[in-house]
C-alpha cells in the first residue's frame, strides 16, 4: 500500500478551572472569575487541536514536544506552542487542511467568543478562519465539567501531504 496523501488527527485535554488565574481559550482571553490551571496559560482547546495535529502526522504528543517537567514552558502561550506544533508539522512534509475542536463548559457562556476564537486559530495555521469549526456545549450539569470544576476540550485535524 502507498502511503496516504491526506491524515485525519484526534485530541483530547482538560484542565482544572481554578482561581487567580486567567482563561485562555483558542488564543483569546475570555473574561471570568475562573482561569484553567497548567503548567503554560492552559489553553485546553489549543493543547486539544495541538494533540491532534501532531497525531494526524504521527508526531506523539504535545507532552512530549513540551513537557511541563520543563521550566522553558512554565506559564507558555499556548498560541506560540500551536505554531511551533504547525513548523513540526510542515518539517515534517505535512500541512493542515481543515480543524474541528468542540469545548465543553458550563460556563462561561463562549458563543460571544467564537469568532474570535476561529480567526485567532486560522490565523496560527495559516488558513482560512472558514476552515476552522468551533463549537462550545455544555454537559448538563453532568460529570466535572457540569459541575464546573474544569474544561475539557476535543479536536479533529485533516492534515495533507505538502
Amino acid at each position: 500500500m502507498g502511503k496516504c496523501d491526506f491524515r485525519v488527527g484526534f485530541g483530547f485535554d482538560v484542565h482544572r478551572l481554578v482561581e487567580g488565574r486567567d482563561l485562555w481559550l483558542c488564543g483569546v482571553k475570555i473574561p471570568h472569575e475562573l482561569g484553567l490551571l497548567g503548567h503554560s496559560d492552559a489553553d485546553v482547546a489549543a493543547h486539544a487541536l495541538s494533540d491532534a495535529l501532531l497525531g494526524a502526522a504521527a508526531l506523539r504528543d504535545i507532552g512530549y514536544h513540551f513537557p511541563d517537567s520543563d521550566p522553558a514552558y512554565k506559564g507558555a502561550d499556548s498560541m506560540v506552542l500551536l505554531a511551533e506544533v504547525c513548523s513540526k508539522l510542515r518539517m515534517a512534509g505535512w500541512e493542515p487542511v481543515n480543524v474541528d475542536i468542540t469545548i465543553s463548559a458550563e460556563r462561561p457562556k463562549l458563543s460571544p467568543h467564537i469568532p474570535a476564537m476561529q480567526a485567532r486559530i486560522a490565523e496560527v495555521l495559516g488558513i482560512e478562519p472558514d476552515c476552522v469549526g468551533l463549537k462550545a456545549t455544555t454537559t448538563e450539569g453532568l460529570g466535572f465539567t457540569g459541575r464546573r470544576e474544569g474544561i475539557a476540550a476535543q479536536a479533529v485535524a485533516l492534515i495533507c501531504r505538502i
